[in-house]
């Protein structure tokens, strides 16, 4: 996928369970008796499934535990989660990151599912758990339909670590003629001001505002960013991920982006904040992106590099 506006970040996944807040939810020893989860942790794992009807309380196991910092709410996580249904039938995979090919961005709040989020909280980066998402963990003002009452959700998540929700550090100025950044620092998003009479750049240019301490980017990564991307010569924004709220995942120098971005970000620090001008020819080409991107524009982007997994 070239165009990066039809990028996105993978569905969340956990909105198939319960779709909000949950009552309290069991945990401990009591799943492991349930079903029995196999396969390596980062690749999708299997799941065999006991005989009758599922569970109508929900639980909680922690198959293998990693190493580093834990997960707290309010954290921003990674994971590669794969969901799977059990309706004591087919018992089936519904959905996993594995198949999607790219992780997913999980906020660990109180909109997860109580069992969920409890599962993630204190888990280190290399984890592997599972929970099971019954019909207790339904939001009071849930009216699921007669045969979605009668199913589980069973969640297998592979925690690969937390990630900033901003680059974090000291900013310079752009050196970029023509174009304007500010950095209110914290978890507020930079300004980016690109509304020029000053001739845009011919060529690429990739100029590190707030270098990051991390591993660089390597090619096939998948790599974290917040990111704001607007037109040379104009003030309008096309593009953001700060306005949704959730930055995005994707791979990058395998020309699954424009080449403007795997060109310019590949080797850059994790943690680090980008200033991207893209001449058209790295960019959308002479077709351009309607209605917003003509084939004649430069885009300039300031991108968060969160982290790469």
């Amino acid at each position: 996928m070239r165009r990066l506006a039809l990028l996105a970040a993978v569905p969340l996944l956990f909105a198939t369970a319960c779709g909000g807040s949950s009552t309290s939810a069991s945990s401990g020893s009591s799943a492991s008796s349930e079903v029995t989860v196999t396969g390596e942790v980062g690749k999708k794992p299997q799941v065999t499934f006991p005989a009758g009807d599922p569970p109508v309380v929900s639980s909680s196991k922690v198959l293998k535990e990693g190493q580093g910092t834990e997960v707290k709410n309010g954290d921003q996580v990674v994971a590669d989660v794969t969901v799977f249904t059990w309706d004591g039938k087919t018992n089936g995979v519904a959905a996993s990151t594995y198949d999607e090919g790219n992780p997913q961005v999980v906020k660990i709040n109180e909109t997860l599912p109580d069992v969920v989020r409890k599962g993630f909280e204190g888990r280190k980066p290399g984890s592997r758990f599972y929970t099971v998402v019954a019909k207790d963990a339904l939001p009071p003002q849930a009216t699921p339909d007669a045969d979605a009452a009668k199913q589980a959700q069973v969640f297998v998540v592979d925690v690969l670590g937390t990630a900033p929700v901003a680059a974090v550090g000291e900013a310079a100025d752009a050196k970029t003629a023509g174009v304007k950044l500010e950095h209110p620092g914290g978890d507020k998003p930079p300004t980016l001001t690109t509304k020029t009479e000053k001739k845009a750049p011919a060529k690429l240019v990739a100029e590190t505002v707030i270098k990051g301490g991390g591993p660089p980017v390597k090619s096939g990564d998948s790599i974290l960013v917040h990111y704001t991307g607007k037109i040379w010569g104009s003030g309008d924004t096309f593009d953001s991920s700060w306005e949704r709220g959730q930055p995005i995942l994707f791979e990058i120098g395998t020309g699954k982006v424009i080449k403007g971005w795997d060109q310019g970000l590949v080797g850059v620090p994790t943690g680090s904040r980008v200033l991207l001008s893209i001449p058209p020819d790295l960019g959308y080409g002479k077709a351009g992106s309607e209605p917003k991107i003509k084939g004649t524009d430069t885009l300039v982007f300031v991108v968060d590099v969160l982290g790469a997994y």
